[in-house]
């Protein structure tokens, strides 16, 4: 796969210049791109942005009535079909949107509601999703008040944006204090669009509300529980995305609202079959889940991996195993292999790990194994 960052690609710096050039008559194209293919290559991606979005700033007129038509008319002409295609000669769409988007982010306050409807615009042929983000955080009632009409738009991206630009913690965005410390404001606009017949709308709006979890954990689970009353199943859907972390952090509420209660069984033990592994091996183990309870219940299972940091401390790390039923007195035998192969996002240190069972958010059964780097 290709990194993010060749997508702001030397071909596309060119049909920006070119599309720029229609409207600045005065503009020398091949002096404005050389020196930014010469810079290009030794940037990350939201560098590349930057600097493609200053350069472009600094030959575009400074008075907004000129300069935001300029940019408004560099768009591809599709506005429904464009966010995920390329560029062309007749306009900017997908990544190439994002330079544009970033110019009206950061110098377009002084024309807060020109930039918003631009902005709007400009979603359309990609995402504004990090560039709504400072009207947010500058004026959070005027800015949501705008961005909660959007939610009736006719083209789904302008929905999504809706949702998406105003998460409180949204990756690669800048953080917004506001919602952050009080996220009622938002919540208005993902009611509106939970049904949304767009699958990626309503995965926004899950995304929105995991990152509200973080914070507010009960406020997300009390939202679960009364999104759930009679819902559709696409609703359900979202609501068990939007309840991910919670529920693998084993919050009560959260269980309880997709009727996980507490467990009622015999303590259960895992069996590791060979304790000793080498990275890139595989620990079998399995166990037994013997009910005690009066009447059938429902066990969410998964199984926590506590790893080994550099400290000799251990860091727990969920993995989701499987949902079952149990009659009265049933029990159950539940095996299980995990690979521990090695991944850019964790280090393994060699020496001993343990592994446990969360069961309905408790733990049990803690056992342990060896790895061996070699």
């Amino acid at each position: 796969m290709e990194p993010f960052k060749n997508e702001i690609s030397p071909e596309l710096v060119g049909l920006l210049a070119e599309l720029l050039g229609k409207h600045l008559p005065s503009l020398d194209v091949d002096s404005f791109v050389a020196p930014l293919l010469q810079r290009l290559p030794h940037l990350e991606l939201k560098e590349r942005v930057r600097l493609l979005a200053d350069a472009i700033h600094e030959v575009l007129p400074q008075q907004v009535e000129k300069r935001y038509p300029i940019l408004a008319s560099m768009l591809h002409p599709d506005a429904e079909n464009s966010a995920s295609r390329s560029s062309t000669r007749d306009g900017m769409r997908g990544w190439g949107v994002w330079p544009l988007t970033e110019i009206v982010g950061r110098h377009g306050l002084n024309d807060f509601d020109g930039s918003l409807a631009l902005l709007k615009e400009m979603t359309k042929r990609g995402t504004s999703e990090f560039d709504v983000r400072p009207f947010i955080d500058n004026d959070p009632s005027r800015a949501l008040k705008t961005i909660l009409s959007w939610v009736n738009d006719d083209n789904h991206h302008v929905r999504r944006l809706a949702s998406e630009g105003t998460r409180p913690r949204l990756p690669w965005g800048m953080r917004l204090k506001g919602l952050i410390a009080d996220p009622s404001a938002t919540l208005p606009i993902l009611y509106a669009l939970r049904d949304d017949p767009s699958e990626y709308v309503r995965r926004s709006v899950a995304n929105h509300l995991n990152d509200i979890a973080k914070d507010h954990p009960d406020l997300v689970a009390e939202l679960a529980l009364q999104w759930l009353r009679d819902a559709p199943e696409p609703r359900r859907k979202l609501v068990r995305h939007a309840c991910r972390s919670l529920i693998k952090q084993g919050h009560p509420g959260a269980l309880a609202a997709f009727g996980f209660h507490g467990p009622e069984i015999v303590e259960p033990h895992i069996t590791i079959t060979k304790p000793q592994i080498v990275l890139g091996g595989s620990i079998d183990f399995s166990t037994e889940i013997w009910s005690t309870a009066s009447q059938p219940q429902k066990l969410l299972i998964d199984y926590v991996v506590h790893f080994k940091k550099a400290n000799g401390l251990h860091m727990p790390k969920v993995f989701k195993w499987t949902t079952i039923s149990l009659d009265v007195g049933e029990r159950r035998s539940l095996a299980r292999r995990h690979t521990i192969k090695p991944v850019t996002t964790r280090r393994y240190y060699e020496g001993k790990q343990h592994l446990m069972l969360r069961i309905n958010g408790k733990d049990f059964g803690m056992n342990t194994f060896q790895l061996s780097m070699e």
